[in-house]
């Protein structure tokens, strides 16, 4: 099989992707092979390459969103079937997706929505989960009894963001105030879904009162979470929840929560796979869930632009292209 890895800087020389072929894998247990038809990139990507100083042999195969065919199964394997198409995010623990082949767990696979191509859906497993589980896992928003309440999404523009506007306002049937900072992002927001958009780069209070909106009953954090956490505290109305998805630097003060009874949650979509908790296939019923809403027309892909095929020139330059923090929607590389 082909792969792609990374190899860190040493003796002052700057790191890179390498690629190189290895043995392809053969699934054992609840492991599918899948023969890796596009990728989608992340800031995790970048983050974890920047994270990477040790030399590994040969690389550090990253990516963690990936559509594709099962080539083989695991003899534990009940939910797929060689020739299945089906996307996932995988598991942060294990290789990734950039390669040609790549093994993961059953139980965080989905059946690939039948409306769409392969890049199309690779856009959306990791952002999708990340969104649901915030939502639906970290907040509790039941859509029956929550469905008037209002969501502040910050960083909507985003990759996690731009599904969460959709699956906010479509499933939970919330009141969507996104953040954006240009007019492009603005627009991209407004087309998703979003009721309202403001800058978060400008005071987000001030705002929320020029435009008569109520203190959001929900805020998630899809951007910086140390620039917002003051805002955020002001923000949230008595009794609220907020969810981030970004780590901290800063040490926050989290007693400014405790007047209005507010509460304060991470949502890190590897944590099932890499805990193997007891409800680990809940991944799989939500990408499911997913595929259904996007072939229903309910929901859409959020992929924004092709960097063109899967190579080691190629996933630099997306990384590179998610470094600058304007990355509108989704970036996928397709096999």
């Amino acid at each position: 099989m082909k792969a792609i890895g990374y190899q860190p800087g040493i003796d002052g020389k700057p790191g890179g992707f390498i690629e190189f072929e290895q043995q392809t894998p053969v699934p054992e247990g609840h492991d599918l092979l899948v023969k890796i038809q596009a990728i989608s990139v992340n800031p995790v990507d970048y983050k974890v390459r920047q994270g990477t100083k040790e030399p590994q042999n040969p690389g550090r195969i990253l990516g963690w969103d990936a559509a594709g065919i099962v080539e083989a199964v695991g003899e534990k394997v009940s939910l797929f079937k060689p020739g299945d198409r089906v996307f996932y995010a995988g598991d942060i623990t294990r290789s990734g997706s950039n390669a040609s082949h790549q093994l993961v767990d059953e139980r965080i696979v989905g059946h690939m929505p039948e409306t769409l191509d392969f890049a199309a859906a690779a856009a959306l497993p990791l952002t999708s989960i990340t969104a649901w589980e915030s939502l639906f896992d970290r907040l509790k928003i039941n859509p029956e009894a929550d469905g008037d309440k209002q969501a502040l999404i910050i960083g909507g523009a985003g990759g996690v963001g731009s599904i969460a506007i959709q699956l906010a306002k479509q499933v939970a049937n919330l009141h969507v105030i996104a953040t954006a900072s240009r007019e492009e992002s603005r627009q991209w927001c407004l087309s998703l879904g979003a009721d309202d958009v403001i800058n978060h780069y400008k005071n987000m209070a001030e705002q929320f009162d020029q435009r008569g909106l109520s203190a959001p009953d929900y805020i998630l954090c899809f951007n910086n979470t140390d620039a917002h956490f003051e805002s955020m505290t002001e923000l949230i109305a008595p009794q609220g929840m907020i969810c981030s998805i970004v780590g901290t630097t800063q040490d926050h003060d989290l007693s400014k929560l405790k007047s209005k009874s507010a509460g304060f949650v991470w949502e890190l979509m590897f944590t099932r796979p890499m805990y193997k908790t007891a409800d680990m296939i809940e991944q799989h019923e939500l990408l499911n869930a997913i595929a259904r809403l996007v072939d229903s027309g309910t929901i859409r892909t959020t992929l924004k632009e092709i960097f063109g095929p899967l190579n080691a020139e190629n996933i630099m330059a997306a990384h590179r292209q998610l470094e600058t923090g304007s990355t509108i929607g989704k970036i996928v590389l397709t096999v």
